[in-house]
């Protein structure tokens, strides 16, 4: 069967893509990506395409979507396949609790060589985004300290980058969660100061509650106003 070879699933329309075509679509954004690793991410359970009668795989905009997220969670998040599985076999409200409830845990500090490495992003890039506020390291002998999550945001921010969405416009999204931030903290901010650890402790479970609910609307948002957009 050809690369090219494109198919209709017998039911909803839904578009197939051979193993081939699907390296080819991919490559651009994951230059590493092959058809070996494919077939090693479906021995581990994390895909399951379909397969025709010859034995060829098929895999949906479904699969390919989730290869995306995949592969995506390797390289920006650094995660393992066990992890990676746990994630995906989340709902979306229960992965938005986990990224939440890291407002409880400590989180080392890395130099800009490192935020680099794991980020992808230039040194060029990480000071327009310091200069925009979208990182804010802290700077000791003059060197400069990130947190650990600086790397997520530097990678998400280099794959806006990579739509010619530059610095200056990302700023937006920083403006954004800065107002959603001070409104979540005006209702948490009296119980998050107490001496009492119990009041501490539920003032954090309720921001955290809090964080996954305003995550959750966020998206919600966005996708009406796309989906509004796309129908134009």
């Amino acid at each position: 069967m050809s690369t090219t070879t494109e198919t209709r699933a017998a039911a909803g329309g839904s578009r197939l893509h051979t193993i081939g075509a699907v390296c080819t679509m991919l490559r651009a954004e994951f230059p590493d990506v092959s058809i070996s690793k494919i077939r090693y991410l479906e021995d581990q359970g994390l895909l399951a395409p379909r397969r025709t009668r010859g034995g060829y795989r098929l895999f949906s905009d479904a699969d390919v979507e989730r290869l995306e997220t995949i592969l995506r969670l390797q390289r920006d998040e650094f995660l393992p396949l066990r992890v990676i599985r746990q994630e995906l076999s989340a709902p979306s409200a229960e992965r938005a609790r986990r990224r939440a409830s890291g407002l409880r845990g400590h989180e080392d500090e890395i130099g800009l060589r490192e935020l680099c490495e794991r980020s992808g992003v230039t040194p060029e890039l990480a000071r327009q985004l310091e200069e925009y506020g979208l990182l804010a390291p802290r700077v000791e002998g003059g060197e400069r300290l990130y947190r650990e999550s600086d790397a997520d945001v530097a990678a998400a921010c280099r794959r806006l980058a990579h739509y010619g969405i530059d610095a200056r416009h990302l700023r937006a999204f920083r403006t954004a969660a800065a107002r959603q931030s001070a409104l979540l903290e005006q209702i948490v901010a009296a119980a998050l100061r107490s001496r009492n650890p119990e009041r501490r402790r539920s003032a954090l479970d309720e921001l955290e509650a809090l964080a996954v609910a305003a995550q959750e609307l966020a998206q919600l948002l966005l996708l009406r106003d796309l989906r509004q957009l796309a129908d134009r």
